[in-house]
């Protein structure tokens, strides 16, 4: 079990809020971007933004920013929503885009594989973990109460369930045992959000004993000097982040500076510093994160099409059926 303490020193974010503009414009030559991205980046992505705009590509370029749920930003893009970059939690929100011509092809493409930053599923309790939860298995325990998003609105929620199935499951290799986890571990929720930093609130406000989190959320909570600890599973699953441009961008040359500029080191360090795992090769001097000894991969699981159809489907899922059971909504809002 790996107790995350590596990343203790690192900077303190700009605080959170749900929607908000870019500010600036007005000026001759100004143009502005919109970014509609996934709520948990959204420290991160403010103080990125500054620091792309300390740059020659950057000056003259304001922002509109919007962050929420990722399958709900996702669908909002598809139904209209303008948007020059998107970033979301999990790769099928971008699919979603780029089915719909809304997104290249090739947007995934780069070194990095369309991915801006990468994570790990982890256990977050109450400082002192005062029922001792650093396992599976214990969250799952009667009388334990575990939050986590909804599936069907939260990319987050979905690589939760993937973590918990992978890990109790064996990566898939005993479907009948992973699947009567996730039941029993479901059971155990009280409150579905429809986003991961909803669920953090949530947490933050005194409901539940463990909440499950990326692991840069529990790092946002620590620095938010929240009363929280966390545990990284020794079996979890990577998490990867994909971004891009759209193609309907009224600015992509502009738009596509500011995709270079994410992945350079000083825009990976200041995802690291928001608790990120960095994608750029050698990552980032000076920061390092607890290794899980059996991580897993999505690509353990089939691959995203295959466990999307066969957790994610409200029309007939393994996770629609815990939902149900449970009478929780399986509708996308």
């Amino acid at each position: 079990m790996a107790t995350a303490t590596a990343v203790a020193s690192l900077t303190a974010l700009v605080a959170a809020c749900g929607r908000d503009s870019g500010s600036g414009g007005g000026t001759s030559g100004k143009i502005e971007l919109s970014l509609v991205a996934y709520s948990t980046p959204q420290a991160a992505y403010e103080k990125i933004i500054q620091a792309f705009q300390a740059t020659p590509e950057g000056k003259n370029i304001t922002f509109t920013k919007s962050f929420g749920g990722s399958g709900d930003q996702s669908r909002a893009v598809e139904a209209g929503l303008q948007a020059d970059i998107v970033a979301f939690s999990l790769e099928p929100d971008m699919m979603r885009l780029v089915k719909k011509g809304l997104v290249a092809d090739d947007w995934n493409a780069g070194p990095a594989k369309g991915m801006v930053t990468d994570s790990v599923v982890v256990i977050a309790t109450r400082r002192g973990n005062p029922k001792n939860l650093k396992t599976w298995d214990d969250l799952a325990k009667p009388g334990v109460e575990v939050i986590t998003p909804n599936p069907f609105t939260s990319g987050g929620a979905r690589w939760n369930v993937l973590a918990a199935y992978g890990a109790k499951s064996a990566k898939g290799t005993d479907k009948a045992g992973g699947i009567a986890y996730l039941n029993a571990l479901f059971a155990n929720v009280p409150v579905q959000d429809d986003s991961a930093r909803k669920s953090l609130q949530t947490f933050s406000s005194g409901k539940g004993d463990a909440i499950l989190a990326y692991e840069n959320e529990a790092i946002f909570a620590q620095q938010s000097r929240q009363p929280i600890e966390y545990t990284v599973p020794d079996s979890t699953i990577l998490i990867e982040n994909p971004v891009a441009v759209t193609r309907k961008s009224a600015h992509p040359a502009q738009a596509k500076a500011f995709l270079t500029f994410l992945y350079t080191p000083q825009a990976q360090k200041i995802f690291a510093a928001n608790g990120y795992r960095p994608v750029i090769e050698g990552g980032v001097p000076g920061v390092t994160f607890p290794s899980p000894p059996a991580l897993f991969t999505i690509g353990d699981l089939g691959g995203w099409p295959k466990a999307t159809a066969e957790f994610f489907d409200p029309k007939g899922s393994v996770m629609a059926d815990v939902e149900r059971r449970l009478g929780v909504s399986i509708e996308a809002k």
